[in-house]
């Protein structure tokens, strides 16, 4: 398959081959011009600037709408190479990027000589994703919109974006400047010297990487995690957490990494207030469908002592069986709340999957981070899952190997691991298997200090996870995949990709 990644649905070789030049022209209805534009840019990054005199240019790119590739979704393509002709086949605007990532994969391996060859492809599942957290260490908007670029190249097409934990708030909101002005810096003791380290993302910042993404078909999911992970939000609003009358304590973001009890008071109007108007503000920089509302790891223990959070649960009944106050209910009803507004924006809300516990609304977009039993659970449930289970699958601030000297923490994560991750357990009824509309890979980033170490934590593992969320099952092979890798490997070497490159298992 060329060195082809993902693998495709369907690829059959033709005798001869199209010569190219330097950039072929491209034929094509004037609405594909965003697409095009991207196209160009990648075929560009892979054709050498000058080639031998008896190569000559293929005569167009010809891109195309058929309507009979409706059926495999708007991603669908085909791609047909022949001597002096390239042609495009789509259902939409979105399979020419798709195809694009073809042909410019196609490029690297093989220069201006193309082999000719037909390839039918449509993705597996409807959401392809991958995370980066850039909370707990602030990456530029150009290194964002450089794994955007590697993403689409890969087929992906979710960018879930962590913008708020207990280590930083990373968006600067025009109506509500206090959350980063207290919120973006926090201390770095990393080298024995007291100094303060921050960043945030303007509204500008936001309109590049939604406008980038958008152009690559990739949607882009903003999280602001509630009503844990808080402590960078306390730091402007001390005034939301469970305190007495006498507690006059103060936050800052935390400079350290686990779970602590800087939790929104889930008594208070106030809480919901704010929180209301931050996803309004998201919804005015964000266009797209989602918007994510954290929802894990909650410490409620001072929700049972909180005067407010107590009142809140005897007047809304939120009691278990056996009439005691019951915070997991809280946390529901917390959330449900969060969920009103945000469907009051037109919007859907995404959380982790401790809202299950809870029994959170089944219209929350359930991602199943603790393992794919939780998702399993969601889904037969009746939420809508994405899958991104922790366990030795798709959490890539984890090991390659179980090695010292590999960076990495919590656990390992073999390239092979994440080649054999499926969305779908074993055992689902017929209706929660529905219910499951893909996987993404996260990236949590404690211990990823840099743009170049978050790559080598990235590839070639989420080429191995696009893989198998695009590639229908039968084409699906760990051994293929090894093999082909080692074109692909240069294919990133190309794009200055700094990869992993040792051990697959």
């Amino acid at each position: 398959m060329y060195g082809l990644i993902p693998a495709p649905v369907s690829v059959e070789v033709s005798e001869g081959h199209c010569l190219i030049g330097c950039l072929p022209g491209f034929g094509y209805e004037k609405q594909f011009e965003p697409e095009v534009s991207v196209v160009a840019s990648w075929l560009a990054q892979q054709l050498p600037k000058t080639i031998p005199e008896e190569y000559r240019q293929a005569d167009i790119i010809s891109i195309n709408v058929y309507n009979d590739l409706v059926k495999g979704g708007t991603e669908a393509y085909k791609l047909f190479i022949r001597p002096t002709v390239i042609e495009i086949h789509v259902a939409s605007a979105a399979g020419v990027v798709r195809a694009g990532a073809t042909l410019a994969q196609l490029v690297s391996a093989h220069g201006c000589r193309l082999p000719c060859l037909s390839i039918e492809d449509q993705p597996r599942y409807s959401w392809r994703g991958f995370m980066l957290d850039t909370v707990r260490n602030f990456f530029s908007v150009d290194f964002i919109l450089r794994q955007l670029d590697l993403a689409a190249l890969h087929k992906l097409n979710m960018f879930h974006w962590h913008l708020s934990d207990d280590q930083a708030w990373r968006l600067d909101l025009e109506e509500m400047p206090e959350l980063a002005a207290h919120g973006a810096q926090r201390l770095d003791r990393r080298f024995n010297v007291v100094k303060w380290k921050g960043g945030s993302y303007s509204a500008a910042d936001v309109r590049r990487v939604v406008e980038f993404a958008a152009s690559r078909h990739i949607s882009v999911i903003p999280e602001i995690d509630v009503p844990g992970h808080s402590s960078a939000l306390l730091a402007s609003h001390p005034e939301l957490w469970c305190r007495s009358a006498h507690d006059d304590r103060h936050f800052l973001p935390e400079d350290r990494y686990g779970i602590f009890d800087a939790v929104l008071c889930a008594g208070r109007d106030e809480s919901l207030n704010l929180v209301g108007r931050v996803f309004s503000g998201l919804s005015g920089l964000f266009p797209g469908k989602y918007l994510h509302a954290g929802g894990d790891e909650v410490p409620k223990e001072q929700w049972l002592v909180c005067e407010h959070c107590r009142a809140r649960m005897r007047d809304e009944g939120l009691q278990d069986k056996h009439g005691n106050f019951d915070p997991e209910r809280l946390q529901a009803w917390f959330m449900e709340q969060v969920q009103v507004g945000i469907n009051g924006l037109g919007r859907t809300m995404v959380g982790w999957d401790e809202l299950v516990d809870g029994g959170c609304s089944r219209d929350v977009l359930i991602m199943a981070w603790r393992s794919t039993g939780h998702g399993a659970k969601a889904a037969e449930l009746g939420y809508k899952v994405v899958m991104c289970p922790q366990n030795k699958a798709c959490y890539l601030d984890h090991k390659h190997l179980d090695l010292e000297e590999e960076p990495g923490q919590l656990g390992i994560c073999t390239v092979r691991d994440a080649y054999a991750f499926d969305p779908h357990p074993e055992g689902l009824s017929a209706a929660a298997a529905a219910n499951i509309l893909g996987g993404q890979a996260n990236l949590w980033t404690e211990l990823v200090y840099f743009g170049k170490q978050a790559e080598y934590m990235l590839y070639p593992r989420l080429s191995a996870i696009a893989e198998a969320l695009w590639s229908p099952k039968a084409v699906r092979d760990f051994a293929s995949f090894a093999s082909r890798l080692e074109l692909h490997g240069r294919f990133l070497d190309r794009l200055q990709v700094n990869r992993y490159r040792g051990p697959l298992e």
